[in-house]
């Protein structure tokens, strides 16, 4: 026995070795979407559609207040948390959803009544046009939780919150504690590789872009 297992560390040493030996690759640049803004929002939508979440653009308020009410109603969502920043606020998110007849719930209440809401609502802080990835920073207006703990989560986001690559999106967020980065809804995979969406976070993703005042 414990010559097959000095056998089988031996190989795996060896291998390690040989590996160590190499010249370590030389990574390409990150590509980046080009275009003008209504392309690269464009990208953007695509991108997000292809790992799952459900996209729209959205041209003003109006049209955000008749988006938001098929989300209820698609949704059947009866509690909401909202971000409470000046972003969320100047477009009346919270107003909006109240008059769909949804409670909108505080971040600050305690975990029973946050664990019982099925929407979350924010803007982003950089938005990666490659791959469809959101940044939201946490600050004592945009809670954490309001993008990880309710079933479905919407963020919002404008094309001015499009940047480069994903050098300038971490140079956002960085003096940040905390940031979230999100890239469609949460996925989990088990031993047979069986997908499964929503166990470690939202289930639905919708992401909408804002080009309104």
């Amino acid at each position: 026995m414990d010559s097959a297992r000095d056998t089988i560390l031996n190989r795996v040493s060896g291998a390690l070795r040989d590996v160590a030996r190499q010249p370590l690759p030389i990574l390409p640049d990150e590509p980046r979407v080009s275009g003008d803004s209504t392309a690269r929002v464009a990208a953007t939508l695509a991108a997000i559609d292809y790992v799952s979440g459900k996209t729209r653009r959205v041209k003003n308020k109006v049209e955000l207040q008749n988006a938001l009410a098929e989300l209820v109603s698609a949704e059947r969502v009866k509690k909401a948390l909202v971000w409470e920043n000046r972003e969320l606020r100047e477009l009346g998110i919270a107003e909006m959803l109240s008059q769909l007849d949804v409670e909108i719930v505080s971040p600050s209440e305690d975990k029973r009544a946050l664990a019982l809401c099925d929407l979350g609502v924010t803007s982003t802080d950089a938005v990666l046009p490659q791959t469809g990835t959101l940044a939201l920073r946490t600050t004592p207006e945009q809670a954490e939780i309001v993008s990880l703990l309710p079933r479905v989560h919407l963020a919002i986001f404008r094309p001015t919150d499009l940047r480069a690559d994903l050098r300038e999106t971490l140079m956002q967020i960085k003096d940040r504690a905390h940031a979230v980065l999100i890239t469609g809804p949460s996925r989990t995979a088990d031993i047979e590789k069986t997908l499964a969406l929503g166990v470690h976070g939202p289930k639905e993703f919708y992401a909408w872009s804002f080009e309104g005042e």
